[in-house]
């Protein structure tokens, strides 16, 4: 797994820094698995430990530990349209969704192909 510790800042142009629905659909495509997160969130461990069982090394986006964390929280809840932000996961730069969608996914068998497609597994 790997975790985006540092600043996103020193990652970002110039022109991102305002709108964080943008910034999160740049992170999203960067990676072929990508999951925003908050580090004490049980919820958040559980699925990114799904993933490193099936073998997949998701990008993980802790938000409490970046300074615009909130910023990104909120944009996530929007896009979901939801009261809870995360987890929230993207393959393939393309939004799948929150704990409830993953599992969903995993267990009507859809999120191997899903990843297969994203070059994030390859069995």
């Amino acid at each position: 797994m790997h975790y985006q510790t540092e600043s996103w800042g020193s990652y970002l142009p110039t022109r991102s820094v305002g709108d964080p629905l943008e910034r999160i659909e740049r992170l999203a495509s960067e990676n072929a698995v990508v999951i925003f997160s908050i580090s004490t969130c049980c919820m958040c461990h559980a699925i990114k430990r799904l993933f490193c069982g099936m073998g997949v090394n998701p990008t993980v986006y802790e938000l409490d530990e970046d300074p615009r964390g909130k910023e990104m929280e909120k944009a996530l809840m929007r896009l979901l349209g939801s009261s809870s932000a995360v987890p929230v996961v993207f393959i393939g730069g393309k939004l799948v969704g929150a704990m409830d969608r993953v599992m969903a996914s995993h267990i009507n068998g859809t999120l191997v192909p899903l990843l297969k497609d994203a070059g994030a597994l390859w069995l």
